[in-house]
């Protein structure tokens, strides 16, 4: 299918090719769902509302839930005022969430729809119940990407719900950035290892992976709920994980709040979740259970067995920005060479702080941030590779290459399960390691000549 691009590498200054990214409303949604009791809703047309919903749900396996606006172009030309309005009066009278999040699309951005003050008039008109909470971002999908959808919707949390009352507690407040539900859950595992109180939000664990009951619930158990969100603001600190997806969270927390905060790479491979497990350890004073060094134990004893694989072997590696740096870490600490790092989401920060990983073992590295799919296969096919780590789009280079592929990050649309197992931690390490050499070991498994095809490795 990608045959005819071409090895010759030209400068594009607008034009993206297959972009390594998808739109803001999509992370808004997601960080959305992290709400207890939250239903999402997408101030534009039915269409956009659909194609957010069915992608988080193609990668998720799992119904997603919102409602929308429903613009017409009646409203594209007088405004989305009063959509909106009946929106959130059905909204309430059938669907009786306790927080309707709110965020914009292209075309309510571009129109200019107040929305600060189109909720305000709803609440005063009695289209808000009581003890019933409506939340908005702006989301337009003509800047940033899914990230930074995810990171406005997290910062309107903040700006909503964290309050400060006067009393500092010792408790921790935990921000994500945009992972699976599984690595929320092993963050929260974890933190309850060492014992030590914290908030996360969001959390979208016990929301997407909800254990099948036959019974329909239109609002899982899971997500966190508006009163804890509340109390991070009376926390200790507040630990945000992956600078590009929750930092801005942090910072508001932090003006609004005075809530100090650290932000740490995501916990991916051994090196960042050992930051991550001596940030907890500074904060709370608590050092970490048996049980988690021992998991550490086991992931040294997989590399160790596993680095004559792995050793000068080049990656290609792509997509969100807080995800790849954080591989990027773990892949050259194996002893492999990311020759080709690159990411959809714009953002400076990302280039440098690739490079700066990579400047002793592989300084020659392509590093690209807001950059497309088009370019990374020109840079293999003018310097091939031995693995491709990245999101399901991937799957298109690898095939017309030729090259061993691993799904890593989001989207993953073709594969079913991933959701449920983590990548952070060093739990989440050791399901990393294992993928990528499966796939690196298949490759010489299935090229291998017959006086060469092991029983064992």
């Amino acid at each position: 299918m990608l045959d005819m691009t071409p090895k010759e590498i030209v400068n594009r200054k607008a034009l993206r090719i297959n972009p390594a990214k998808t739109c803001q409303p999509i992370g808004a949604l997601y960080a959305s769902l992290g709400i207890h009791n939250c239903l999402p809703h997408s101030h534009g047309s039915q269409g956009c509302c659909a194609y957010h919903r069915s992608h988080l749900t193609r990668h998720h396996k799992e119904p997603i839930m919102a409602s929308t606006s429903s613009f017409t172009e009646g409203s594209a030309v007088f405004g989305g005022g009063a959509n909106l309005r009946q929106a959130l009066r059905t909204i309430f009278q059938v669907y009786n969430p306790d927080v309707v999040a709110v965020h914009t699309t292209c075309l309510s951005e571009t129109i200019g729809d107040d929305l600060p003050s189109l909720i305000k008039k709803a609440r005063e008109d009695g289209l808000i119940p009581k003890n019933k909470h409506v939340i908005h971002t702006n989301t337009p999908s003509y800047v940033g990407s899914h990230i930074t959808g995810f990171s406005n919707m997290t910062v309107s949390m903040v700006r909503y719900f964290s309050e400060k009352n006067g009393e500092t507690k010792e408790n921790l407040n935990i921000i994500p950035g945009f992972v699976e539900p599984s690595d929320m859950r092993e963050i929260k595992r974890i933190m309850a290892s060492m014992k030590i109180p914290f908030v996360m939000f969001p959390d979208t664990s016990d929301v997407l992976d909800a254990p099948q009951t036959g019974r329909f619930k239109m609002y899982p158990r899971g997500g966190t709920r508006v009163e804890e969100i509340q109390k991070s603001g009376a926390a200790q600190a507040t630990l945000a994980l992956g600078g590009f997806a929750s930092e801005a969270a942090a910072q508001q927390l932090e003006q609004k709040c005075d809530v100090a905060y650290q932000v740490l790479d995501l916990p991916i491979g051994i090196a960042a979740t050992d930051r991550f497990i001596q940030a907890l350890i500074d904060f709370s004073g608590k050092q970490p259970p048996e049980s988690l060094m021992a998991d550490r134990g086991r992931v040294v004893d997989i590399m160790t067995d596993m680095l004559q694989y792995f050793h000068g072997k080049k990656v290609a590696v792509f997509g969100d920005p807080d995800h790849i740096i954080s591989m990027t870490e773990f892949l050259v600490n194996l002893g492999m060479k990311p020759v080709h790092v690159l990411t959809g989401t714009p953002g400076k920060l990302f280039e440098r702080r690739a490079k700066s990983i990579l400047k002793e073992s592989v300084p020659e590295a392509n590093v690209k941030a807001y950059s497309d799919l088009f370019l990374l296969h020109q840079w293999i096919k003018n310097e091939p590779v031995d693995l491709i780590l990245g999101n399901t789009y991937g799957k298109y280079i690898a095939r017309a290459e030729d090259i061993p592929f691993v799904r890593f990050g989001f989207p993953i649309l073709d594969r079913i399960g991933h959701t449920y197992f983590p990548a952070v931690g060093y739990r989440g390490a050791m399901r990393l390691l294992e993928k990528m050499l499966d796939a690196l070991l298949d490759r010489q498994e299935r090229e291998a000549p017959d006086e060469k095809f092991e029983l064992v490795m």
